[in-house]
C-alpha cells in the first residue's frame, strides 16, 4: 500500500479538506473532463451551461464550510494550492454578477449560484456521506454530461466508479515500492528484516516516484507552508467570519506567553500553553478561509504544525533532517489510518480528524526522539486510544467551535502520548491496528447526527441554550 507523503500533507485554503479543498478539486477535474475525449460526447454539441448538486454532510454544513464558495471557485478554474485568498470574494462577486463561470482555456458557461448550486438535503448520495454531482448542458437545456464525486477526506476526490474500485481493491496491492507495508503490523515486520526506521521505509518508497532532492524540497515546501500559517495566526486578532461572533485567542495568548518569557516567572504549564497556541493558531487561519496543509484534514491541521513547532522551541539542536523524519514517519501513519478506516469526519466523526492528527504527530514526534519502531507504533496507538468516540458536531457548521480548541488538546495528547512511549520498551496491551479497526467500527456505529452533519451535539445544543 503506497499514499505519497504528498497525498497525506496538501497545501490549501481552509476551512475545510473535505467540504472545501475537495469540492474544489471536484469541480477542477469536471472542467478537464468536459475538454477531454473521455466521454460520449454528441457530434456537434457544445457545453453552454454547469449546474452542481450537494448532497450528504456537504449539504448540511456546506454553507459553514464555504463548500459552496469552493464550488464556484472550482468551477471558474481556481485550484486550493494556488488560489489566492485575498482574491476568492473577489471572484464570488463576479461569477454572481454575471451568471458565468470563465475557467482559463475555455469559452465560458452559463453558472447562476443561487439556482445552479443546489444543497440537497433529502436525498444523500450511495457512496459516501460528501458525495456531489456536477453537470454540463446545452444551450437548449439538454443534458450531456453528469459524474458524481465523493470528497472522502483531506482533501481526496473520487468518482464513484473510482470509490468502487478503491473498495474492492482494499486487501490487495499493486504498488511496486520496495516497503509497500498496508498495517501497522507489517511496517513492524519489514523494519524487524530491513534494520530500517519507518521514516527510511516511507523515503524508499517515495524515492520510487521522485529524486531525493524533489523529495526533500517537498517536505521542506509542506514545513514551510505549516510555519508560516503558525506565524500568520499569531498575528491576527478580530472576529472570524460565519456569524458565531467567535474570537481570535492565538495572538493575545501569544502576547502574555512572550511577556512571561521576558519575565523569568516560573509557569509549569508553559510547554502546553505554547502546544495550544501554535494549534489554535493554524485553526484559526482554517477557519478564516486562510492557507493550511491538510494534515491530514484542514479540521485537524494545527496539531502536527503545532507539535513540530513545540519541538523546535524546546529543543534547541532540532534540524532540517529531524523535521522531515517527522513529517515522513507522521504519513507512514496516516496512510495506515486512511487505508484501514477513515480520516473523514462525516464518514467517522472527529475521531478520524483530529485523532488521527494527533496518532501522526505522536509518531512523529517519537521519531525524532530517537523512538524504536515499536515505541512509534505505540505512540501512535496510545494518542488514537484516547480519541475514540469523539464525534464530529460543529455550530452552525462552521469549523470553529469545538474543533480550534479540538486541535489544541490533541496536540497535547500527541506530545502526552511520544513521552510516554519512550519511556517504554514498544511493548504493549493494544495494538495500533486494533485501534484502528475499533475506530472504523465506531464510526460506523455513530450516529449520522455527530458525523459533520451539525444536526447533534453541541451543534444544537450550544445554540437552544
Amino acid at each position: 500500500m503506497f499514499l505519497s507523503v504528498f497525498d497525506v500533507f496538501k497545501i490549501g485554503v481552509g476551512p475545510s479538506s473535505s467540504h472545501t479543498m475537495g469540492p474544489m478539486s471536484a469541480a477542477n477535474r469536471f472542467l478537464d473532463l468536459i475538454l477531454s475525449d473521455d466521454w460520449p460526447r454528441p457530434a456537434g454539441a457544445r457545453v453552454a451551461s454547469l449546474k452542481a448538486s450537494l448532497h450528504g454532510s456537504l449539504a448540511f454544513t456546506g454553507i459553514g464550510h464555504g463548500t459552496g464558495r469552493a464550488v464556484v471557485l472550482g468551477m471558474m478554474g481556481e485550484r486550493p494550492d494556488t488560489v489566492d485568498p485575498d482574491h476568492m470574494d473577489a471572484i464570488i462577486e463576479e461569477v454572481e454578477r454575471t451568471g458565468r463561470v470563465t475557467p482559463a482555456g475555455h469559452p465560458g458557461y452559463d453558472f447562476q449560484p443561487k439556482t445552479d448550486l443546489v444543497f440537497d438535503r433529502k436525498q444523500p448520495l450511495p457512496g459516501h456521506a460528501n458525495g456531489m454531482s456536477l453537470s454540463a448542458f446545452d444551450k437548449d437545456g439538454r443534458l450531456l454530461l453528469k459524474r458524481v464525486y465523493y470528497s472522502i477526506g483531506g482533501g481526496f476526490v473520487v468518482t464513484d466508479t473510482e470509490l468502487e474500485a478503491m473498495r474492492g481493491e482494499k486487501t490487495t496491492s499493486t504498488d511496486r515500492v520496495p516497503y509497500p507495508f498496508a498495517s501497522a503490523r507489517q511496517m513492524l515486520e519489514m523494519a524487524r528484516a530491513s534494520g530500517l526506521s519507518i521514516a527510511d521505509m516511507k523515503r524508499a518508497n517515495e524515492l520510487t516516484k521522485m529524486s531525493g532532492e524533489a523529495l526533500d524540497a517537498g517536505l521542506d515546501r509542506i514545513w514551510e507552508a505549516m510555519t508560516s500559517c503558525i506565524d500568520r495566526g499569531l498575528k491576527v486578532d478580530g472576529i472570524m467570519p460565519g456569524g458565531l461572533n467567535v474570537r481570535r485567542r492565538a495572538r493575545s495568548i501569544h502576547d502574555k506567553l512572550v511577556a512571561e518569557q521576558r519575565s523569568n516567572r516560573l509557569n509549569p504549564l508553559l510547554a502546553n500553553d505554547w502546544l495550544s497556541v501554535y494549534a489554535m493558531a493554524v485553526n484559526e487561519e482554517n477557519a478564516g478561509g486562510g492557507r493550511v496543509v491538510t494534515a491530514p484534514t484542514n479540521g485537524a491541521a494545527g496539531v502536527i504544525p503545532a507539535t513540530i513547532r513545540y519541538f523546535q522551541h524546546f529543543h534547541e539542536d532540532a534540524s532540517a533532517e529531524d523535521i522531515r523524519t517527522f513529517l515522513l514517519t507522521a504519513a507512514a501513519i496516516g496512510g495506515i489510518i486512511k487505508h484501514n478506516a477513515s480520516i473523514s469526519g462525516a464518514e467517522v466523526g472527529c475521531q478520524g480528524e483530529v485523532g488521527s492528527a494527533a496518532a501522526m504527530a505522536a509518531a512523529g514526534l517519537a521519531a525524532v526522539m530517537d523512538a524504536s519502531p515499536e515505541q512509534i507504533e505505540n505512540a501512535a496507538e496510545i494518542a488514537l486510544e484516547h480519541h475514540l468516540g469523539m464525534t464530529c458536531d460543529p455550530v452552525a457548521g462552521l469549523v470553529q467551535v469545538p474543533c480550534i480548541e479540538r486541535n489544541a488538546l490533541g496536540a497535547v495528547k500527541a506530545v502526552t502520548a511520544a513521552s510516554l512511549a519512550v519511556k517504554g520498551d514498544g511493548s504493549h496491551f493494544v495494538p495500533l491496528d486494533a485501534c484502528i479497526e475499533t475506530m472504523r467500527q465506531t464510526g460506523n456505529d455513530m450516529s449520522e447526527k455527530y458525523k459533520e452533519t451539525s444536526t447533534g451535539g453541541l451543534a444544537v445544543n450550544v445554540v437552544e441554550c
